[in-house]
């Protein structure tokens, strides 16, 4: 059995991805709705000319290329400074980053649609995500960047309902399936940040919140890490019941199924479910092991670039 050590520093670093919506069709000028057919606080974007509607257009066809989408946002941003849209073309490119692996660039992107407006809730999302992801115990601003990481998924929680945007008349349903995934999205960073600070008794609350506020679509990751909080607690036959939903969730050949097989073990033998030789005190079965700092390739969590079956979509504008 892996050194446990090991197995909570690459669990609890896993990072947690927030779902793209990676070309968001705004209304074009001219059009008289100013409510969205949708259950979002706050009324779709809408250009105010044509020219800039065809700009935003050409933009965002680079989202594919992230370098080439934040240079197109930048240029539609000096053409229309007080357009939007802008908002939409940052938020596709930090998007566009988070599938590239750039943690540093989609940080900047999320920072740059922060400062369009301070309560867009993706953006409040990704950049907790980036801090909490990306922080390492040895960083001499380690509490201040925890801190701003939980203040973030905090004002996210307050700023889903309201603040999010969604294209014209995406019904109702896909929407709150969304704000589900958000909802449980920012919970689970909270709760990873609790356990890092050793708050286990807290990271417990948030990471069950997280696993309930999304209980059709369960995530492995967080599971796993709900197992290591209880794990923590020494609340082993609890434990034990994660483990195995996380094993049941994975596929043994991958990272996240080896870590959720290896707990399931480390715990069998701790509640005396296991005959394996060692018992609960065999190397690497030491309960209560502080978290490390290693981090795994972001691609071993499983499901995370991918968004709900029912989120949002972005279908193409109405004509003018």
């Amino acid at each position: 059995m892996i050194n446990r050590c090991v197995l909570l520093a690459a669990v609890i670093c896993l990072p947690v991805f927030i779902a793209a919506q990676a070309s968001q069709a705004p209304a074009q000028p001219g059009t008289t709705e100013t409510k969205p057919a949708t259950t979002s606080g706050r009324p779709p974007v809408q250009a105010k000319s044509q020219a800039e509607y065809q700009a935003y257009q050409s933009a965002v066809a680079n989202a594919q290329n992230a370098l080439a989408m934040e240079h197109a946002a930048d240029d539609f941003a000096t053409k229309f400074p007080d357009s939007e849209l802008r908002v939409l073309l940052y938020r596709t490119a930090m998007h566009s980053y988070q599938t590239a692996g750039n943690s540093q660039k989609m940080m900047e992107m999320g920072l740059k649609v922060l400062a369009i407006d301070k309560d867009d809730p993706e953006a409040l999302i990704g950049v907790a995500e980036v801090q909490e992801e990306h922080t390492s115990p040895s960083d001499l601003d380690r509490d201040e960047r925890m801190t701003q990481a939980i203040s973030s998924a905090q004002h996210a929680l307050e700023t889903i309902d309201t603040d999010l945007a969604v294209p014209a008349g995406t019904p109702p349903e896909r929407v709150e399936a969304y704000k589900k995934y958000l909802r449980s999205t920012t919970l689970a960073i909270i709760g990873t940040i609790q356990y890092k600070r050793e708050q286990y008794a807290d990271a417990e609350a948030n990471l069950r919140k997280a696993i309930e506020t999304d209980a059709a679509n369960p995530d492995a990751v967080v599971i796993l890490r709900l197992a290591l909080a209880l794990d923590q607690e020494k609340k082993y036959p609890e434990a034990l019941q994660q483990a195995n939903r996380a094993v049941e969730l994975t596929q043994e050949d991958n990272d996240i199924g080896k870590m959720a097989r290896n707990e399931r073990d480390r715990l069998m033998i701790q509640t005396g479910k296991s005959n394996a030789p060692g018992g609960s005190n065999a190397p690497g079965n030491t309960p209560g092991a502080a978290p490390g700092s290693s981090l795994p390739p972001a691609e071993t969590a499983p499901g995370s670039t991918t968004p709900p079956a029912n989120a949002p979509q972005n279908p193409a504008p109405p004509s003018q």
